[in-house]
């Protein structure tokens, strides 16, 4: 039984663009870490008073609210956020 031929990598990864970086991959990944960024902020912000919704110690809500402190970091991220998503693209660009 013959094994199977294992194409270059140079054939499996994309095409890089000018400076070996997708500007579009790179904004992508500003805002992501912005948005980690921002929910992480919501979460400190939470955890060391007594909740946005209360002080009950609920399981589904301490998940629900998780979830849409990520949500939210996201949309804020992807429609500017703190400015910092633009600051780390530009500083990658040059």
């Amino acid at each position: 039984m013959s094994t199977p031929a294992i194409p270059p990598l140079s054939l499996l990864s994309p095409t890089p663009s000018v400076g070996g970086r997708d500007p579009d991959k790179v904004r992508d990944a500003a805002q992501q870490f912005e948005a980690l960024l921002i929910g992480q902020m919501l979460r400190g912000v939470r955890e060391s008073g007594s909740g946005w919704l209360g002080s009950g110690e609920d399981s589904a809500g301490e998940c629900a609210t998780d979830f849409a402190e990520q949500q939210f970091a996201a949309v804020m991220a992807r429609n500017g956020g703190l400015g910092l998503s633009s600051l780390i693209v530009n500083g990658l660009e040059k």
